[in-house]
């Protein structure tokens, strides 16, 4: 026992010293196809060790993967190899690694699955019907006074006539948590940029999903966004402007100024994803019709 002891701490100080562990036939081959030439291989076998063994069957792996005659000879020679009780350990060592990153991988890929699964149970749940309601009104009248806008990374309250003018509004529901929308809100700042100065009757107003008021402030001064907000105090008596947004995030919700939907991320019980409405708006700025129209009877 005192001897294993003491050869896994040998190897412990063996591979602190080189940075890493003693190569094998495998590595070698690995190393010599991704460039690596056979005399800086010897040189890199003179510092870190040789733990394997080299039959019939390696040598032809190793002649495949272009090893030269003089790197075979040294490996076959012994010159480089550690002790066979250290080669036995290291090769233990070795296995154990690929276990853990085989143990890894299935744990990922597990909650990869489980992730999906998700999504698509949020997907196949039938969202409400996209009809307007007739309790909103006007969008600017509903939102008067509940909106601010981030200014140089300070929350300043936004005119109540702010979205007195605006034809088309897009409810944006997002979350500072949430990845997807991570990866996505950069590319609706870059279109709300595009499009807002060539259109100044659309506007993009954030409907947070975040948990708190400081993680929905830090979001939207991260992702610089242009547009404003919901009041964070007022979402929840705001609730019925998400009746069209699916359950899943990021979304979008495009809206006339009574509240009629247009277009929406969500139609029955398909998410199409924010992407189609800011194709629908694209459509409508060029004088098309969008190219799937919500059901607002």
């Amino acid at each position: 026992m005192r001897r294993w002891v003491y050869l896994g701490f040998s190897l412990f100080v063996l591979a602190t010293q080189a940075g890493q562990l003693p190569l094998t036939v495998s590595e070698i081959g690995l190393m010599l196809r991704s460039g690596y030439s056979s005399n800086s291989l010897m040189q890199e076998l003179s510092r870190r060790h040789f733990a394997d063994t080299v039959d019939e069957t390696k040598e032809k792996t190793l002649t495949k993967a272009g090893a030269s005659t003089e790197l075979i000879a040294a490996l076959k020679s012994g010159i480089y190899s550690l002790s066979p009780e250290k080669t036995a350990a290291v090769q233990q060592q070795i296995a154990a690694e690929e276990q853990r990153r085989a143990e890894q991988a299935e744990a990922a890929r597990k909650s990869e699955a489980a992730y999906e699964a998700r999504v698509i149970r949020e997907r196949s749940v039938k969202a409400a019907p996209t009809t307007p309601d007739a309790n909103i009104g006007a969008i600017s009248d509903f939102l008067k006074g509940d909106l601010f806008q981030m200014h140089n990374g300070s929350s300043a309250r936004l005119d109540e006539m702010a979205l007195a003018n605006k034809k088309l509004i897009a409810f944006y529901f997002s979350a500072e948590w949430c990845g997807p929308c991570r990866k996505f809100t950069p590319k609706l700042v870059d279109y709300y940029k595009r499009v807002a100065s060539e259109h100044p009757e659309f506007e993009i107003v954030f409907y947070s999903r975040d948990k708190s008021l400081y993680a929905m402030e830090k979001y939207m001064r991260e992702e610089n966004m242009p547009w404003p907000a919901i009041d964070f105090s007022k979402l929840k008596e705001k609730e019925i402007l998400a009746k069209n947004a699916g359950n899943g995030i990021p979304s979008l919700v495009l809206v006339d100024s009574t509240g009629k939907v247009i277009s929406s991320s969500q139609s029955g019980d398909q998410n199409f994803g924010p992407e189609k409405v800011l194709a629908d708006l694209d459509a409508i700025f060029s004088g098309r019709l969008p190219g799937r129209v919500a059901d607002a009877r």
